[in-house]
């Protein structure tokens, strides 16, 4: 803390400034600047505002030689050491002291009217960081005093999500469930809605089919049935895998063969 009001830092710096006397004042009412002979200025030079600490200095200085001439510290803005004249924005009353306990009021005044807004900002600004300076320091040494957000709905508060233009409702589990039939994505955004598909037949199971890994076989049923007559037949013609290869050697190689036709172009050997 002691670093910190040693450093003194500029707040603003104004070319050129009026110092006026003030007349005695007649009654309690505030000052007037149509009083001051604004024609006779006592002095003018420089006016520069510095921050030492908490506190700012209003400097008048000489504009060549950078030579002190009265200096008003400033505790707190607005304050009985600076105040505005009644009848003009660019004429104030300052309250200056020469370091022994003395203190006078003069008035100054600036040419340009943008000079005197500065001037008023310039402390203003430096004030308001004081300010903020001691909030941040006593919320430091109690944390519960500081202000909390409430992040909580509130009775009655509601909130809707639109997420590709799809509405979504709440189920009753209360998980977000898609309005249309389950196991169908939504119908593109644009897109017109027409008859919705068949659902697919179930799947084959096996085990509605053949038996069990663990069946045996006499869980099969014994004898089987019978088939017919020419089912069978067939049967044994296609287990016989020998029949035809009999008939075919006996055609050709047996006694027993056909005689060719006589008009045919065979020739018996």
């Amino acid at each position: 803390m002691e670093e910190e009001e040693d450093y003194e830092s500029v707040l603003c710096v104004k070319p050129e400034v009026l110092v006026y006397r003030l007349p005695p004042r007649a009654s309690n009412r505030g000052f007037r600047a149509a009083e001051w002979q604004l024609d006779q200025p006592a002095w003018s030079g420089r006016m520069r505002i510095t921050a030492r600490g908490k506190a700012a200095y209003i400097k008048l200085e000489d504009k060549t030689s950078g030579e002190l001439f009265a200096v008003a510290p400033v505790e707190e803005f607005p304050s009985p050491a600076v105040e505005g004249v009644s009848d003009s924005s660019r004429y104030f009353v300052i309250r200056i002291e020469d370091g022994n306990g003395r203190r006078a009021f003069i008035g100054v005044g600036f040419v340009d009217r943008g000079d005197a807004f500065d001037f008023n900002v310039a402390l203003q600004d430096h004030f308001k960081w004081v300010k903020q300076q001691g909030e941040l320091a006593r919320q430091a040494l109690n944390p519960e005093q500081g202000p909390k957000l409430d992040l909580g709905f509130k009775e009655g508060q509601t909130i809707t999500l639109s997420i590709a233009n799809v509405k979504r409702k709440e189920g009753p589990s209360g998980s977000r469930t898609h309005s249309g039939p389950p196991g169908l994505l939504p119908p593109p955004p644009g897109a017109k809605a027409g008859p919705l598909p068949a659902p697919l037949p179930p799947p084959f199971s096996s085990s509605e089919a053949l038996p069990s890994a663990g069946a045996s076989q006499t869980d099969a049923p014994w004898p089987p049935p019978s088939l017919p007559r020419s089912s069978t037949a067939d049967a044994a013609a296609a287990t016989d895998f020998w029949g035809d290869f009999a008939k075919a050697s006996g055609s050709a190689c047996g006694q027993g063969a056909a005689p060719p036709p006589p008009d045919s172009d065979w020739v018996q050997f």
